[in-house]
């Protein structure tokens, strides 16, 4: 686990929940001089206390961890917000259409940050018809690949997941589609808009 719960994180949501150190001892079957102690920084709950903890503080494990609530600002669910994450150990993708905590493996994921590509990660995009052929002029070896091409629109997203050996190349649907991504193994996620060359 990368990360764990702080003393001001609990005395934070504590207070937001207008409870004392005795009220939340007494929940855990704890001293308040425990809680004090974790607050204070002096001292951590044990793993085991992690979930009766989150849940006497009306939260999830995952949200403990990070820190607070997780609140999706993104309400809409604007597909064209979307936030890509990848697991270093399995390699699952992960998508989320807000901001989100991921965790996978045990170990959690920032969202994958967009890049401009650049010549060796430049992405041909072509419109045939009522479709858009992806592809790219990149390696495609065990050790570095292209792991996955993806059309965004405003509705939707078209993923198609690639593999070692294979050609990156996709054939999207295009109505609506605004940006089409890749994501290089070695070098992170490229972003470029449908429209354009």
């Amino acid at each position: 686990m990368d990360r764990y719960v702080t003393g001001n994180t609990i005395r934070k949501l504590r207070e937001e929940r207008r409870m004392t150190q005795e009220e939340l001892a007494s929940e855990l079957f704890v001293s308040a001089k425990t809680v004090s102690k974790w607050e204070t920084g002096k001292g951590f709950p044990d793993i085991s206390l992690l979930e009766p903890l989150a849940a006497a503080l009306h939260i999830s494990v995952m949200e403990l961890l990070a820190g607070g609530e997780i609140k999706n600002e993104n309400r809409s669910a604007n597909m064209l917000r979307s936030h890509f994450y990848m697991c270093p150990v399995c390699g699952n993708v992960i998508l989320s259409t807000g901001n989100a905590l991921i965790s996978c493996c045990g170990i959690t994921l920032p969202p994958l940050q967009t890049e401009d590509p650049e010549e060796a990660h430049r992405l041909l995009v072509y419109r045939d018809a009522d479709e858009f052929f992806v592809e790219m002029p990149h390696a495609m070896t065990k050790e570095h690949y292209i792991s996955f091409l993806a059309a965004v629109s405003d509705q939707g997203i078209q993923f198609v997941k690639l593999y070692p050996e294979g050609a990156a190349e996709a054939r999207f649907k295009a109505a609506r589609v605004k940006w089409i991504y890749a994501f290089c193994n070695r070098h992170g996620l490229y972003r470029t808009e449908a429209g354009k060359p």
